[in-house]
This record gives structure tokens, sequence and C-alpha cells, in this order.
């Protein structure tokens, strides 16, 4: 890994401090914390942002993940261990992601109507836009 670029930590605090405000109130949402960390994860791996893979990694790990579901998340469409709610959320995880190609379609969207409310639902989405953002910043910055 290169040098740190900017230590942006520092340098912009103050909206460094309200992404992290964002994480932890969703940390306390009723998606709950494993289900959030598991779509941190898996946006950090779209991204490839090795700071937030470790990171979120580790946080799974202590609340009691299991190894074969963090081996097997990139895979999680062709994989068992995972339920259709955690489904719905992983695609939508990825198509907000790739959202330049994907456009988030109704093909992603329509499957969370059966698992989440619309407040879950945008809790979710929220949770989505700020690990893209963290991990953007992590990336160009070279954490």
């Amino acid at each position: 890994m290169s040098n740190l670029r900017q230590p942006y930590v520092e340098l912009s605090a103050p909206a460094l401090q309200h992404l992290r405000a964002i994480k932890q109130q969703l940390a306390e949402s009723p998606l709950g914390r494993n289900l959030v960390e598991l779509v941190y994860l898996r946006v950090s791996q779209i991204n490839g942002c090795a700071f937030c893979l470790d990171m979120h990694s580790r946080a799974l790990r202590s609340g009691g993940e299991t190894p074969a579901r963090l081996d097997t998340l990139a895979g999680w469409r062709l994989s068992p261990h995972f339920s259709a709610r955690e489904q719905a959320a992983l695609a939508w995880a990825e198509s907000v992601t790739l959202i330049a190609t994907t456009q988030a379609d109704d093909a992603a969207y329509t499957p969370l109507l059966e698992h989440f409310s619309a407040q879950e639902i945008c809790d979710l989405t929220m949770a989505i836009a700020s690990m893209n953002a963290l991990n953007r910043l992590a990336i160009a910055m070279r954490q």
C-alpha cells in the first residue's frame, strides 16, 4: 500500500465525524448490527477497500459471524448460508454500489419490499451510500 496521500482523518475531521455518526445511528437501527456489517463488508469487497475489509470482517467475527458465511460472502448468490432477507439486502448493496451500471434497477429493489419496512429500506440504502463514501475516501487517500 502506498503512503497516505493526505491525513484526511485530521484535515476533514468535522465531515468525517458526520459520516461516523451515520454509521453509529445505523448500528442501532432495526436492521441489526450484523446485517449492516455484512452489507458494509460486501460493499468494501466490491470497491476493493483493504482497510474496510479488515475492519468489517473483524467486526463480524466478533459479532459471532460464522467463517462459512464470511468465506462465501463474495459468492452469496450461490451460497446456501444467506437468508432471503440477507440476499435481498446484498443484491441491493451491489446494485447501489454499481449504480452507474445498474441504475439501482427494480430487479434489485422489488425483493426488498418482501423483507424490509420503508424505514429499513431507507436505512439500508443510507448504510450502502455511507460505506461507499468511506471506501472512496480510504482508497483515494491510500489509507
